[in-house]
């Protein structure tokens, strides 16, 4: 029979799967020797059991009396006794942290006879019976499902009558009372009463961690940071200790450097009087942790010593949650601290300078999302904006949006292509959704490492907590700011993240300084610059992979290349007939001679080789891609539906070219026309199309070496479904370059799947294969991207079908099979085969790691996502082909 318990004497910090991120780490701090509550770990394997087989696997209750009675005994008191009562926590700890996002009840083991022996333990009867009503409040909301502003109500009710705003206004016969109300409230909406026996009180509370693990809000979560769903959460059971006796106790959070900006020193929030759930749901504002020092500078000066402890033996920044007990200080947990992406890039660097990791190890701990977060525009400091408010800068960023105030719009709104700003008095883990939909979060309460705070950070949303000038009306759909400023659901406002500005109104944006700096015109003494910098050129010493760029035009081209890219892995050449050419494609499909066709040919012939001379100029020296036209003729014509009713309304006086059209465009209409006459296709039945293409591409680069450059052409043939069709293709590109006396590499997309389960015989013919994922994942689910989307994937995700969309990151199970099936036959066949994706997906780091992972020799992205490409290149390197972009 497995283990099911650990003591935390028994675990340590490299125990996550089994025992959670929380219960790995209080472990790790007793051997410490911190000073942790003592206690136990239930393991995920017994939340996989409970969750596969409907209740508590066999023998954990078992185990978990033998650990509670050791616990008790080792504390000298008994859980729930009327004398001197033990009293635990039970808190949700899966491996990766998911704030807010599971459960936790605290002060089990109280009832109407214990709660006289704990106030007569503690010599403080508010405390007690404040203890009772927190129980009863979190056990009605967590475990029996009740709504949390049943309680809220009631609480504000009292505080009300009293005249009062606060909780710490509220003295023991007020909160007396408040149990014999929230008793009733339990009765009333659940048919029973709130359980009184401590044992059942733990039991049921086990079971309801168990149970969030499948919440709505966790599942959200998972996805939106993309956790697994069967890794369970473990359960920890903890001796309590009291941060709710007086003003010389409280709770509070601290950080051994500040996660918004990376900066070393003291940081965090402190609130007296109160216990630990009271700091992350913002219900009270808390003070800065340099307070402690003044409040209680023994426990202020032992906290500093831990936390220096603590990040010296993570090599990392430190997320501390602790309580005071009259003047003793607790850790309740540790973790590895979520942060913003610019603090994440600082401190890697800092701690390489320290000399506490390496620049490899520095590498891993950054990501291809987060620096895509640093390029993100940031509000302009020279335009003329509207100071309405001001809060604490909880996660950075330059957010504008139509204000919203509540989840359920949010996501309303986004749905339908706004931009939201979601603001409330604080978030609780139900707003998630919300969160996830809006481009920023905007509180009225909270500190630093409030809900709303935390969220935000480890979404990399900009969010601005605390800000107390605002009065927020969820209800009445409206928030007032000082100086009259009222501000309805729908008016747009901007949050700085950075700074905790408030504006009413669209502030303009430009661009970041990391932009810049790719740019070549940024400031090279800015420290997140330096620090970017710094970790890119690593990066880029360590990966195996090259990155390229999709780039069309000789613009487009120069900008990737400033970006870092290492050529281009396409170039579409359909873009370049639209426009003013586009008649001359009408000239083409009109033609009704081979006279008039090669006519059209050569109109189009210098036009097309033009184009490529710009971006042979711009890539001088790295290989260029050039993919021969690939869609549907037909995008090429009018509209059928419009081109009739014109030749309609003209009646006799339609043009003979017009009629002409509609003729064409009935000829070449298709039922499903991306699976019709494209790419290849086009190349066998419209004989001299290709080979226009192929000459314009010889004679471009031969211009390019006559002026002394160094062009590098690959010639792409799109859509090859059977090597017969990429050989009759090939046959002919090959005259001509002989006949130009050019040398380029031809080779073909795999987006067919029958291409990539018959690439071994392909690779005959072709010396690259680019695998152009859209239209892989496209025909291998058989869906249409520009239908899909919006049609069900939201629903699919919901449901789980999808973790992520396909389109967005490799399907590694179909397409990525695919690929490496692909990949595989291919080098059997052709050893020196070159092998790359050009994809949108080339740009997704995670799906950058796949690529490594299968052997590609390079990614190629839109020319903004080549850092981003880059540096999950390296990474991959660094990993071995896996990675954990959490």
């Amino acid at each position: 029979m497995p283990k099911y318990v650990y003591d935390f004497t028994e675990g340590n910090k490299d125990l996550r799967d089994l025992l959670g991120g929380k219960g790995a780490n209080l472990a790790e701090m007793t051997n410490l020797g911190l000073p942790v509550p003592p206690g136990f770990t239930i393991t995920t394997e017994a939340c996989r059991g409970y969750l596969r087989e409907g209740g508590l696997p066999a023998g954990l209750a078992e185990e978990v009396e033998t650990h509670l009675e050791a616990l008790e005994k080792g504390m000298g008191k008994r859980l729930g006794a009327a004398d001197d009562p033990l009293l635990v926590s039970v808190r949700s700890g899966a491996k990766y942290s998911m704030p807010g996002m599971m459960e936790t009840v605290l002060n089990i083991g109280l009832n109407d006879e214990s709660v006289q022996g704990l106030a007569a333990q503690a010599g403080d009867e508010r405390f007690a019976w404040d203890s009772y009503r927190r129980l009863i409040q979190m056990f009605g909301k967590t475990v029996l499902g009740l709504e949390g502003d049943l309680f809220e109500t009631a609480i504000d009710d009292v505080k009300r009558r009293k005249g009062v705003s606060s909780d710490l206004d509220l003295d023991a016969a007020d909160f007396r009372g408040l149990v014999d109300t929230y008793k009733g409230i339990v009765r009333e909406h659940t048919g029973g009463d709130f359980p009184s026996d401590p044992r059942e009180q733990m039991r049921r509370a086990v079971q309801a961690v168990f149970d969030s693990w499948n919440a709505q809000r966790a599942i959200i979560y998972r996805r939106q940071e993309r956790i697994p769903e069967d890794l369970g959460t473990a359960v920890n059971i903890v001796a309590m200790v009291f941060g709710n006796l007086g003003m010389e106790s409280g709770t509070g959070v601290a950080f051994t450097r500040d996660p918004g900006s990376g900066q070393q020193g003291v940081y965090g929030d402190y609130l007296q009087n109160a216990q630990g759930e009271d700091v992350v749901a913002g219900i009270r504002n808390t003070v800065p942790l340099q307070r402690l020092e003044e409040i209680d500078p023994a426990s202020y000066r032992r906290l500093l010593e831990i936390m220096k402890t603590l990040e010296d033996h993570y090599r990392d920044l430190c997320d501390i949650e602790f309580t005071i007990e009259r003047g003793k200080l607790w850790m309740l947990q540790t973790r590895v601290g979520k942060r913003t992406a610019a603090a994440a890039f600082r401190i890697a660097t800092q701690l390489v300078d320290q000399g506490l990791i390496d620049l490899d190890e520095a590498v891993g701990r950054v990501s291809g999302a987060q620096l895509a977060q640093l390029m993100f525009p940031r509000f302009d400091g020279g335009a003329d904006r509207r100071l309405i408010a001001k809060g604490m800068n909880a996660s950075p960023g330059a957010a504008v949006g139509r204000a919203v105030f509540s989840s359920e719009r949010a996501k309303e709104l986004a749905a339908e292509g706004e931009d939201v700003i979601l603001v409330r008095r604080e978030t609780t883990p139900d707003d998630l959704a919300g969160m996830i939909a809006a481009r920023g979060v905007l509180t009225s309460r909270g500190g630093k490492t409030s809900h709303a705070a935390v969220v935000a950070r480890g979404m990399g949303k900009t969010c601005v907590c605390g800000a107390e000038e605002l009065e927020v009306d969820a209800k009445g759909l409206r928030f007032t700011a000082p100086g009259g400023v009222t501000v309805e659901e729908g008016d747009v406002i901007s949050i700085d993240g950075g700074t905790g500005e408030v504006f009413l109104g669209e502030v303009p944006v430009v661009a970041s300084p990391v932009v810049e700096y790719f740019e070549g015109t940024g400031q090279e003494h800015d420290e997140l610059v330096q620090a970017v910098d710094r970790l890119m050129r690593h990066a880029d010493e360590r990966r195996r992979m090259a990155v390229r760029a999709n780039a069309d035009t000789p613009e487009d081209a120069a900008r990737a290349r400033r970006f870092g890219a290492q050529g281009i892995g396409l170039c579409r050449t359909e873009h370049m007939f639209l426009g003013d050419r586009r008649k001359l494609v009408e000239d083409l499909i009109l033609a009704e001679s081979p006279e008039e066709q090669r006519a059209a040919l050569d109109a189009l012939e210098p036009l097309q080789k033009s184009d490529f001379a710009g971006i042979f100029e711009a890539m001088d020296g790295l290989p260029v891609t050039i993919r021969l036209i690939d869609p549907p003729l037909h995008e090429f014509l009018p509209d059928l539906t419009t081109l009739s009713v014109k030749i309609a309304v003209a009646g006799d006086d339609a043009t003979p070219r017009d009629q002409r059209l509609l003729a064409a465009v009935k000829r070449l209409h298709e039922q499903n026309p991306m699976l019709g006459l494209r790419g290849v296709r086009l190349g066998l039945v419209i004989p001299g199309l290709f080979t226009m293409q192929v000459r314009a591409i010889a004679e471009a680069v031969a211009e390019r070496r006559a002026a002394g450059g160094d062009p590098r052409a690959e010639i792409m043939i799109p859509l090859v479904s059977a090597v017969q069709e990429l050989e009759g293709v090939r046959d002919e590109a090959e005259r001509i370059l002989a006949e130009t006396g050019v040398d380029a590499l031809i080779g073909t997309m795999i987006e067919v799947p029958r291409a990539a389960l018959t690439a071994g015989q392909i690779a005959e013919a072709a010396r690259f294969f680019s695998f152009g994922t859209n239209d892989l994942t496209q025909m291998t689910w058989g869906f249409s991207r520009d239908d899909v989307e919006a049609a069900f994937f939201s629903r699919y995700l919901d449901l789980g079908i999808f973790g992520v969309s396909p389109f967005e990151t490799i399907d590694r199970s179909g397409v990525g099979r695919l690929m490496r099936i692909a990949a595989e036959e291919g080098r059997a066949t052709r050893p020196d085969i070159k092998l790359g994706i050009c994809g949108e997906h080339g740009g997704d780091p995670e799906s950058v790691h796949f690529c490594h992972e299968i052997g590609l020799d390079y990614v190629s992205c839109s020319p903004f996502r080549v850092p981003v490409a880059r540096l999950e290149a390296g990474r991959a390197a660094l990993a071995g082909g896996g990675s954990d972009t959490r």
